[in-house]
């Protein structure tokens, strides 16, 4: 495999960098000694300043005011991002307007795209459902309108349908960032189980939010849709959109682990080389370097995985499996090894990490919530399996 990234891609991570350098991952108050949200908004002078550096743009097109790069790039500015924990949509809002501009009708990407590129439109998605483990389609019902619907005439396919709209009903649990959001893409499936994506604003009729806290301290909501109108052209039936979204929006949340594991082993490797005991650095002892070694595996291996399931995603690339098992390993080594590396951390920080003046607390409440984000390794394996049965190899 060759990972070499190229000169744009390069570009966008030193941007990036450059724009995070800044940012302290203790602007807001602990999350351990926070009852509620650590904040109403998201950090809208990072937001800002990412706008003004044309990262809010990084996949979408030139013709849509963007970079025109791939979901490679942006998985690299993820991680630069998670490494001070910055309070953005960056992942939600980037990933919807990439799926708009690839599977939207040119009316709704030109209504929403050119100023989600600009900052001015924040997007978010719901993707757990109403509970979290079942898909999260399943969990709203669409279903079309028009003139003929009060006498039972309209059809899911039917011309009255194709030029009125739809009706959204149910509940989308765990959805980032929905206050500060703009509009809210929403997974539903129609009465013949076809699977489409929805986009409509936040203050919709129809739409209500219930403030919902992550284990990170960050505010989610759960919304809730009833009888909530979308037209036509806000509704993407495509085959293989929300497919493609989950996968990218899962491959981001793998960036976020690896940034945010790498940030860690840092600190961890930083701290260990100053601590001293019996008059030397306790980097030195074997058991430790033992244990970071392991760690800094657990991170190669995630590293590995994340860019071969983006490749994937951004290539449309064929294989033996679908992309959907590239994303599963990638999903079992993220989960995993993101507990894996803050555990350690701890361990190695001794009483120091829990201390809530040093910021290893907040990394580890962010990695709990990526790691439930993901969900457990056991089921990407199970999910892994039933691919591998269903397309036998050699």
């Amino acid at each position: 495999m060759d990972f070499t990234f190229t000169e744009e891609q390069q570009a966008a991570v030193e941007a990036a960098r450059a724009v995070f350098s800044d940012v302290a991952p203790d602007r807001t108050p602990s999350p351990a000694l926070t009852p509620g949200a650590v904040a109403e908004d998201i950090d809208r002078q990072l937001w800002n300043e990412l706008a003004r550096t044309d990262l809010l743009g990084l996949t979408l097109s030139p013709a849509h005011g963007g970079v025109g790069l791939d979901p490679i790039a942006l998985c690299l500015v993820l991680r630069e991002s998670a490494k001070v924990l910055a309070r953005i949509p960056l992942l939600e809002s980037c990933a919807v307007a990439t799926a708009v501009q690839r599977y939207g009708g040119s009316t709704l990407a030109a209504e929403l795209l050119p100023r989600a590129g600009r900052g001015e439109l924040i997007l978010t998605v719901g993707a757990n459902g109403r509970s979290g483990h079942d898909p999260a389609e399943l969990a709203v019902t669409a279903r079309p309108y028009g003139e003929n619907e009060e006498n039972g005439k309209s059809a899911e396919n039917g011309a009255s349908a194709e030029h009125s709209g739809w009706v959204l009903d149910g509940v989308q649990s765990g959805v980032p960032w929905a206050q500060a959001a703009d509009w809210i893409a929403v997974p539903a499936h129609t009465a013949g189980g076809r699977p489409v994506l929805a986009l409509l604003p936040r203050t919709r009729d129809g739409v209500t939010l219930a403030d919902q806290v992550s284990t990170s301290g960050e505010r989610l909501a759960e919304v809730r849709l009833d009888g909530a109108r979308v037209a036509a052209h806000e509704l993407i039936d495509a085959p293989g959109c929300w497919e493609w979204l989950r996968s990218l929006l899962t491959t981001g949340t793998c960036a976020l682990a690896l940034g945010l594991g790498e940030r860690v082993l840092a600190m961890t490797a930083e701290y260990t080389g100053k601590r001293e005991q019996f008059g030397f650095p306790v980097a030195t002892f074997q058991a430790v370097a033992v244990q970071a070694a392991d760690r800094y595996i657990d991170l190669r291996a995630m590293e590995a995985t994340l860019w071969q399931a983006a490749w994937r995603i951004s290539s449309d690339a064929g294989g033996p499996l679908p992309t959907a098992a590239d994303v599963a390993v990638a999903k079992i080594w993220a989960s995993d090894g993101v507990r894996r590396v803050v555990q350690t951390a701890q361990h190695l920080h001794g009483g120091f990490g829990a201390d809530t003046d040093y910021p290893l607390h907040r990394f580890h409440a962010w990695a709990k919530q990526i790691e439930l984000s993901l969900g457990p390794a056991a089921a990407h394996e199970e999910a892994l399996g039933d691919l591998l049965a269903a397309h036998p190899l050699g």
